[in-house]
């Protein structure tokens, strides 16, 4: 294949790692045009839009293989297909699918491909850039000849002596591994529908092509931040987006891109099944995971109520008693700047029992 290799115009899609959507922010203040593709409901890259897309100066082409949050696997063979008929470099992110996905970079026809170790049980920090015999680029870090002169520095051999062993270890085992992730992934999404139900809750991916240990759900009028918050105290690890973005309060922008619908984005909870979980794990999780959205529940139901019972307090400032819904409320009086210790009806999450407080003089 007779590639590009002059060119400033790069396709990637909307639902990258941001170790993509970055790169292509630098590229794009440096002169590169970037093209980002939409996906469907499901995050699988609208192909047709890819083909027409790709202009005369389109150089690189590169879509994730897996995605980090919802687990989608992209049709990677007919996206390797489309960048060959136009003889434009396919890149893959397959950080997430490395160990997860068989995969075989001749035959579906990867020119390039990032993994990153920590995601096979190597030392974190270490990572490996597959590159097709033929391809060049700039060397990425001057200071030395290291890595085939691609990369200076001396080499961290302990980490790469380390990728070696686990991408070995991973290769070994893979079957093995993709059968016992699915069945525990299977296993907590028929959990969560026979014990939390299905009405309000919104499984997020594709039910069929998705990485076997990724779960990601949401769950309609909940808060993700709260949510993570509990299961942080039961001693569960968990994200409402990328791992690597899970203290960022705003919505996903992969959940944003598939259009999860609003009262649903901020619920969603991210669960990722490793090599040495277990099913009881799966039980302790759902167990847990079922009276936290009940306790947020009560605390929503309360909220709601105290708006009406602040604007009763505000109406009748003298009245005998009052009410007001929070836990340990005190309400900014915007107008004066100060706060005003309002009686309170408070939530005991442990008992799920509501503590009313009643004023009997005049506020």
């Amino acid at each position: 294949m007779q590639i590009k290799i002059n060119g400033n115009h790069i396709i990637t899609s909307k639902i990258e790692h941001h170790a993509i959507l970055e790169s292509c922010e630098v590229l794009a203040k440096k002169g590169f045009e970037i093209t980002y593709l939409d996906v469907d409901e499901e995050g699988f890259v609208n192909l047709e839009q890819l083909e027409n897309s790709i202009n005369d100066k389109t150089i690189l082409i590169s879509i994730m293989f897996a995605n980090n949050e919802i687990g989608t696997i992209e049709p990677i063979r007919q996206i390797s297909e489309i960048a060959r008929r136009h003889n434009i470099i396919f890149h893959t992110d397959a950080v997430q699918a490395i160990g997860n996905v068989p995969i075989d970079v001749k035959d579906m026809e990867i020119d390039m491909m990032s993994i990153s170790g920590h995601k096979i049980y190597a030392p974190k920090g270490v990572g490996a850039l597959y590159v097709k015999k033929g391809i060049k680029f700039e060397k990425f870090m001057s200071g030395g000849h290291q890595e085939k002169d691609k990369r200076g520095g001396t080499e961290n051999l302990a980490s790469i002596v380390g990728l070696g062993k686990a991408a070995e270890l991973a290769k070994t085992n893979l079957n093995e591994h993709i059968k016992q992730l699915k069945e525990l992934r299977d296993y907590f999404v028929k959990q969560i529908k026979e014990k939390i139900g299905t009405e309000n809750i919104k499984i997020n991916g594709s039910e069929n092509f998705r990485l076997p240990g990724n779960s990601n759900i949401s769950f309609k009028g909940i808060d993700g931040m709260a949510l993570l918050l509990e299961l942080d105290r039961k001693g569960i690890c968990a994200s409402s987006g990328s791992a690597c973005t899970s203290g960022d309060p705003k919505p996903s922008h992969v959940l944003t891109a598939i259009k999860v619908p609003d009262e649903y984005i901020h619920g969603a909870l991210r669960i990722t099944m490793g090599e040495f979980n277990r099913k009881w794990e799966v039980d302790f999780l759902v167990e847990n995971l079922k009276n936290i959205l009940y306790n947020l529940e009560q605390i929503k139901w309360v909220d709601a109520h105290s708006f009406y019972l602040l604007i009763i307090y505000l109406l009748f400032p003298k009245s005998t008693f009052t009410f007001c819904l929070a836990s340990s409320l005190s309400v900014l009086n915007k107008s004066e700047g100060a706060k005003l210790n309002i009686p309170a009806i408070i939530f005991d999450g442990n008992t799920c029992n509501l503590v009313l407080y009643i004023v009997t003089e005049s506020l």
